[in-house]
């Protein structure tokens, strides 16, 4: 991205916008994705951002895929964290053995679902794995095709250590039909994301359903199978909340009767600071991944630092409004409640909840074999 930074509503048109935003109050009251909304993400190709074209996917750019998930945030919350979550578990699709990836995103209606917990184990067997396992939450999980999970490895039912005396993780690719999903989501904001509970018993699956994050691993050669998974987890969750952020600000100037001034002035100038630095970081890196084929520390570790300062940001600029807008914000039936609620529910993500003194000093780690981020 070059010069200033777009409004998060350059990128879709009116129609688009509408058609995810009016929607909205029924879907949040269903307590999953509107089948309208469904419509507009399964046409737009939206579950399957970074997956390539040959199978039915967009294969953006992580630069790319941050634009149109701010703005996909600016209009709905919940339609953004589904498309980002399930989106982003779309990316293993340059991880999965080639015998199944056909099998997984060959369909339009493809979605993967899956857990950053490690809530699971995979005892090995002679052909493959048996898992059994309980895992928290999954965004999507209403019309999910796959779930992905992790694993603790056994042999024997003793756990499998690795070089340092670690127990080993690994993630497997598990069909709807092997999966139990329990309605367990009852948030206060992003109540249409469906983050529900799902369980797996007894289930066996061969070993191409294991993958492994890594980038030497990769089975695909797309350039976005080679970016460091923590760092994109990051930097696609920090833009929701700014997208949400946009949007409350916007709503607020419109609903408060008399100026708020100085206080909104500097929250949107402190907000679009943080928004701009965080495209610069990963600009910065997916350059340095094309020219030099590998991303510095130093990079992967801005990158980190300018998603979480942008999650703070962007949260401590709707805190400083929402006080100045009036029983209005409080009202659960309003839109800007809602984005409120939606903000600071997404902004419990266990990477967006570091502080900022934690933001900076984090040391930037690269991921493993297990699904490390994305619940």
């Amino acid at each position: 991205m070059s010069g200033d930074l777009a409004h998060p509503a350059g990128f879709l048109d009116p129609a688009t916008i509408a058609a995810l935003r009016a929607p909205a109050p029924a879907a949040e009251s269903a307590r999953k994705l509107d089948d309208r909304q469904l419509a507009v993400i399964r046409e737009r190709k939206w579950f399957k951002l970074f997956v390539p074209a040959q199978w039915g996917g967009l294969g953006l750019t992580l630069p790319q895929a941050l634009e149109l998930e701010e703005a996909l945030a600016w209009v709905d919350g919940s339609t953004a964290w589904v498309v980002t979550l399930c989106g982003g578990a779309g990316w293993f699709a340059g991880f999965v053995d080639p015998a199944i990836r056909d099998e997984l995103f060959a369909s339009a209606e493809t979605c993967l679902a899956g857990s950053g917990a490690v809530g699971g184990t995979a005892e090995v067997t002679g052909d493959g794995y048996l898992i059994n396992g309980h895992w928290p939450h999954a965004s999507g999980a209403e019309h999910a095709t796959t779930f992905t999970a992790n694993c603790l490895l056994t042999r024997g039912g003793q756990p499998l250590l690795d070089a340092g005396g670690g127990r080993q993780v690994a993630a497997f690719a598990l069909a709807r039909d092997e999966v139990t999903v329990h309605r367990t989501w009852n948030s206060m904001g992003m109540a249409a994301t469906g983050s529900h509970a799902f369980e797996v018993r007894q289930v066996a699956v061969p070993a191409v359903r294991r993958f492994h994050i890594e980038a030497r691993r990769a089975t695909l050669p797309d350039l976005v199978y080679q970016y460091p998974f923590l760092q994109l987890a990051e930097a696609t969750l920090a833009v929701n909340l700014s997208g949400l952020a946009v949007r409350f600000l916007e709503l607020a100037a419109e609903s408060v009767a008399q100026p708020i001034g100085n206080a909104s002035g500097l929250a949107q100038t402190q907000l679009l600071a943080a928004r701009r630095e965080l495209f610069a970081a990963v600009d910065e890196s997916w350059r340095l991944l094309q020219d030099e084929k590998i991303i510095p520390e130093r990079s992967l570790g801005r990158v980190s630092r300018a998603s979480r300062q942008l999650a703070a940001v962007s949260r401590q600029a709707v805190d400083t409004i929402y006080p100045l807008c009036g029983l209005r914000a409080a009202d659960l039936g309003s839109e800007i409640n809602r984005v409120w609620r939606n903000l600071h529910t997404a902004g419990q993500h266990a990477l967006l909840r570091a502080t900022e003194r934690e933001g900076a000093d984090s040391a930037p780690r690269r991921g493993g074999d297990g699904v490390t981020a994305l619940p």
